[in-house]
């Protein structure tokens, strides 16, 4: 099977594109979480009271993992079992083809069930047992958001191991690279 190279690179450039728009949408989540604390601590010196805000910063602090996720793996960041993998020596290509499988495998059923569990939220229409009172499916879409953006790294990454036999969960500047 010949792969066209330009649909390829068309796919590996919206794919990056992707993965950095997520850790971008990740790290506004980050500064969220800081103005939602200097807003708290502002309002505790003057004596007013922000309710529902601690609740906020923990939505936040979700929705900046679950983006965070496919970015750091396609950056290196992920803690990984480097010196196993290096022990397989010739076979080491083998251990990675496990391991993507795996987590390609696990990371779809954990996109399906953060999906399932935010469509029952809304339906059942739950909210947050806080004093902000948020429909609980609008935090968790952020969740299941990131969860299904990393199941799609995941198998990007096993299919570049599969049909070329690399990836980009490498951490930089080890092994050479």
């Amino acid at each position: 099977m010949k792969i066209d190279n330009r649909s390829g690179r068309l796919v590996r450039r919206w794919l990056d594109r992707l993965y950095l728009l997520c850790g971008a949408f990740a790290a506004c989540c980050l500064v969220a979480i800081l103005t939602i604390v200097t807003m708290q601590m502002i309002a505790r010196w003057t004596g007013e009271i922000l309710p529902g805000t601690s609740d906020y910063a923990g939505y936040f602090m979700a929705s900046s993992t679950f983006f965070a996720f496919a970015y750091a793996l396609n950056n290196g960041s992920h803690i990984r079992v480097n010196m196993l993998l290096n022990a397989l020596g010739s076979n080491r290509r083998w251990g990675e083809l496990w391991c993507f499988a795996i987590g390609s495998v696990l990371s779809i059923l954990w996109a399906y069930y953060t999906i399932k569990t935010v469509y029952w939220s809304y339906r059942l229409g739950d909210i947050s047992q806080g004093l902000d009172a948020t429909p609980i499916w609008i935090p968790q879409v952020a969740m299941a958001a990131g969860s299904v953006v990393f199941a799609i790294s995941l198998i990007d990454n096993l299919v570049r191991v599969v049909l070329f036999g690399t990836h980009s969960a490498q951490p930089r500047g080890i092994d050479g690279e």
